[in-house]
């Protein structure tokens, strides 16, 4: 039995891993919210490992309020850099492997095409910065860690763009959505199954790019969200729009380059389809 640790046991990613888990019944998962573990406490991480041995640690607890990241940056700094720096100590201490969670967010959006993990980062806002220290912090740390970067993560659970454009649309309220900024929509489901995967395989340790394929706007994943009503007066609620209101810089570009996953795991699914697939297990589960 391999025993994994994840935490941030109450976020989107989380709850998917969580769900689907049965499906992989040679893994013993051992989930911690962030009242059962402050991973920015090393104590408290490190007296937990001293009690469960873990093979894995799955690190799903972040700070991801991209706008209020901007007023209060040194809370994204604890826990998205300091508090990921005490995990992958730990997890050094422990000959525990380390599978982090990162972001699009690293790169700054001025490149014409999709970013490969030689890209050199170059984060806009102190969220991107944030988690690019994270990466730092566990580089510096660990040799035995996979870093996962993820653009537009969204799930049934939890707070997300997909729930949010889903609940405004059984409401029927129109929706003004921005055009200005193209990457593509990544579900949970998707990035679970690649986690599970990486669990058994023999990776190279190292930086991983991941999303669903394909690149759309903000307004064309509302809108893929919108079709799967099967209603043209859902779709009608959708509109474009050049403006986003904003207090943070987000890059205009920030579609991932997945050629280097795909060498080992090739499983991908076309985003709109992802975004199907997602719509679908949410009526299941209503």
């Amino acid at each position: 039995m391999i025993n994994v640790l994840v935490t941030g046991a109450n976020g989107q990613l989380a709850k998917t891993i969580a769900f689907f888990k049965n499906e992989v019944p040679n893994y013993n998962f051992v989930f911690k919210t962030k009242e059962e573990l402050d991973i920015t406490n090393k104590e408290a991480i490190d007296v937990l490992f001293k009690t469960l041995s873990f093979d894995y640690c799955i690190n799903c607890a972040a700070y991801t309020n991209v706008e209020q990241a901007e007023k209060t940056p040194e809370i994204a700094y604890e826990i998205n850099g300091e508090a990921v720096k005490n995990l992958a100590e730990v997890c050094l201490d422990f000959n525990t492997k380390l599978v982090h969670i990162s972001t699009d967010y690293v790169f700054d959006g001025e490149s014409k095409n999709p970013y490969n993990e030689r890209a050199t980062p170059n984060p806009l806002n102190e969220y991107g910065k944030s988690k690019l220290q994270g990466e730092e912090c566990i580089q510096k740390t660990i040799e035995a860690y996979y870093i996962i970067r993820v653009s537009w993560l969204y799930s049934v659970f939890e707070k997300n763009f997909f729930n949010t454009i889903s609940n405004y649309l059984e409401k029927n309220k129109e929706l003004n959505i921005t055009t200005s900024q193209k990457g593509t929509p990544t579900s949970c489901i998707s990035l679970t199954y690649f986690i599970y995967w990486i669990l058994s395989s023999e990776l190279e340790y190292g930086i991983y790019h991941f999303s669903d394929d394909g690149e759309a706007t903000w307004y064309d994943f509302a809108l893929e969200i919108a079709k799967q009503y099967s209603n043209k007066e859902k779709v009608d609620l959708i509109q474009p729009s050049e403006n986003y209101p904003t207090i943070s810089q987000r890059p205009v570009y920030s579609v991932l380059n997945n050629s280097k996953r795909k060498l080992t795991y090739n499983r991908n699914i076309n985003w709109e389809k992802a975004v199907k697939d997602v719509f679908l297990l949410r009526e299941k589960i209503k």
